[in-house]
C-alpha cells in the first residue's frame, strides 16, 4: 500500500506551509499530495504551484468540483496540469455522470469534440491544441452511493470514498464489482484511495480527541437533515443512533457537544489514531482491504507537528528508514 497525503482545504494552512508538506512528503516516499476544493482556495491553482515545486510526487485533485466546470474546461485543465507537472497529474472527480468522464478522454486523446448526449451537445468540433504529455490522465471519483459506485467499477482508474472504514468493505465492493463486470475488467484493476484522517500521539485518547472535529462535521454538519451521505454511511456501519444523535446536535447549532459525542469507537473506524506501533497494525488493515493507496489527512495545529506526522507515518509504512 503506498501513501499520500490530502491538504486541507478549511484555510488552516498558508500556502508556503503546504509547499512545504508536499516537499517533505516527496523525500518521504509518499506516492501523491491531493489538493480537496470546497469553500476555500481552487484546487487547480494550488496544483499548478505545487508543479513547479516538486519533481516526483504524483498531484491530484481530491476532489475538484465539477458543477461549475464544463467537461471540456476540466479536460483542458488536465493536459495543462499534466503538461507542467511533467506527467504526475490525476483528476479527482466528484461525481456528476459519465457524459463528463467520456468527454474528458475525448479531449485529452486530442480528438475533434463532437458529443451528443443527454445532457451535454457539442457539435463545434475543435480539438485541443496542447498536446498532453500522456492522452490519458487517471480519473478517480468520489463516490458513496449504489449508482456512483457501479459507475466507479465500470469507468473509473480509481475511487476516493471519505468515511471509508476498512472493516466494511462489503459495504462497497458488490457495487464496484458490478461496475467492473459492465467493463469486462477485474476490481483488481481499480486503485482504492480513501482519505483517512491521522493523529499520531502515544496516548490514544489526546489522539481521537484531534480528529472527533472533523468527524462531527461530516456525520453531524454535511449536507441537510435529509440528506448527509457521511451521516448514512456510517449508520450503515452500525453507528445509527451516534449519528443521529450528531446530526441533530451540529445541525442544532450545539458544535462543541456534538464533537464530545463522537464515539471513540466511530474514530477507530475510520480514522488511524494512536501511537506509532498502533499506526503501523492499521496501515496493515488498510492494506488488507485492498487500499492501493491511503491519503492520510494530517490534522496536527502545527506545521512542525505536521511535518513530524509525516516522517512517523513514513516510518510506519516502510517508505523511509
Amino acid at each position: 500500500m503506498k501513501l499520500g497525503l490530502t491538504l486541507p482545504y478549511e484555510g488552516s494552512l498558508s500556502f508556503p506551509e503546504a509547499v512545504e508538506l508536499a516537499q517533505r512528503a516527496e523525500a518521504l516516499g509518499f506516492e501523491s499530495v491531493w489538493v480537496p476544493e470546497a469553500y476555500g482556495t481552487d484546487a487547480v491553482s494550488i496544483l499548478g504551484a505545487l508543479a513547479a515545486r516538486t519533481e516526483r510526487i504524483q498531484l491530484g485533485t481530491g476532489i475538484v468540483n465539477v458543477f461549475s466546470r464544463t467537461p471540456a474546461l476540466l479536460a483542458q485543465t488536465a493536459a495543462t496540469l499534466d503538461l507542467i507537472s511533467g506527467g504526475r497529474f490525476i483528476l479527482g472527480l466528484v461525481i456528476r455522470m459519465r457524459e463528463t468522464i467520456a468527454i474528458v478522454r475525448q479531449v485529452l486523446r486530442r480528438d475533434r469534440l463532437v458529443f451528443d448526449g443527454e445532457v451535454f451537445h457539442l457539435d463545434k468540433g475543435l480539438r485541443l491544441l496542447a498536446r498532453p504529455v500522456r492522452e490519458a490522465v487517471p480519473i478517480y471519483l468520489a463516490t458513496l452511493t449504489a449508482g456512483g459506485l457501479r459507475l466507479t467499477g465500470e469507468l473509473a482508474d480509481g475511487w476516493i470514498p471519505t468515511l471509508f472504514a476498512p472493516d466494511h468493505m462489503d459495504l462497497f465492493r458488490p457495487e464496484l464489482e458490478a461496475g467492473a463486470r459492465i467493463a469486462g475488467r477485474s476490481l483488481d484493476s481499480l486503485g482504492i484511495a480513501p482519505h483517512v484522517p491521522v493523529s499520531i500521539d502515544a496516548d490514544r485518547g489526546n489522539a481521537r480527541e484531534a480528529l472527533k472535529p472533523w468527524v462531527a462535521l461530516y456525520v453531524g454538519g454535511m449536507g441537510s437533515k435529509t440528506k448527509n451521505f457521511y451521516n448514512d454511511l456510517v449508520s450503515r456501519y452500525g453507528f445509527a443512533d451516534d449519528a443521529r444523535t450528531l446530526q441533530e446536535l451540529y445541525l442544532g447549532g450545539k458544535k462543541l457537544e456534538a464533537i464530545r459525542r463522537v464515539p471513540d469507537a466511530l474514530v477507530d473506524a475510520i480514522a488511524i489514531a494512536g501511537p506509532p506501533g498502533y499506526v503501523r497494525e492499521r496501515l496493515e488493515v488498510w492494506a488488507s482491504a485492498g487500499v492501493t493507496t491511503m491519503l492520510a489527512g494530517v490534522h496536527d495545529k502545527t506545521q512542525p507537528d505536521r511535518l513530524r506526522t509525516l516522517e512517523l507515518l513514513a516510518t510506519a509504512a516502510g517508505t523511509v528508514d
